[in-house]
């Protein structure tokens, strides 16, 4: 079952569940798809897995960045919200990697690269990104190829 279609059997579900919270973020992530599938191809085009876990991964990202600031802002309630939506969004994410498989990761990924200085971390981070196939975020895995480079 593709990724589209598991999120459409998913909103069928939470609307017979009566879960509003779960079928607004099913609808937006819909949404998103959707809109990445016409920006890739116009109407009727479908994304690859691959493609839908980078959408999930942004939408993601926006609320991770809304929560910082709604916390900054003394707005614990609009924190709590979105903390909620990536419970929901993460469902649909491989497993995270552990800070030890992506110090693992990061140093195969130099040996590959040969990379012996910050001056090569682009290729390093290139090789890594492709390694990690979306199990953890860029700022993570530059931090983790930063400090091993130095």
């Amino acid at each position: 079952m593709t990724l589209q279609a598991q999120v459409d059997n998913d909103i069928k579900e939470a609307m017979r569940a009566k879960e509003a919270t779960k079928l607004g973020v099913l609808r937006m992530l819909k949404s998103a798809l959707m809109n990445a599938a016409i920006e890739k191809g116009g109407a009727g085009t479908v994304l690859d897995d691959a493609e839908g876990m980078a959408v999930i991964r942004k939408e993601v990202k926006k609320r991770q960045d809304s929560i910082e600031s709604f916390e900054k802002a003394g707005r614990a309630e609009l924190a709590d919200k979105e903390k909620a939506e990536i419970e929901v969004l993460s469902t649909y994410l491989p497993k995270a990697l552990s800070a030890e498989e992506v110090a693992t990761l990061v140093s195969e990924a130099i040996a590959e690269a040969g990379a012996t200085s910050r001056q090569q971390m682009g290729a390093v981070m290139k090789i890594a990104n492709e390694k990690a196939a979306g199990r953890v975020d860029g700022k993570t895995l530059s931090t983790e190829v930063q400090k091993q480079l130095s």
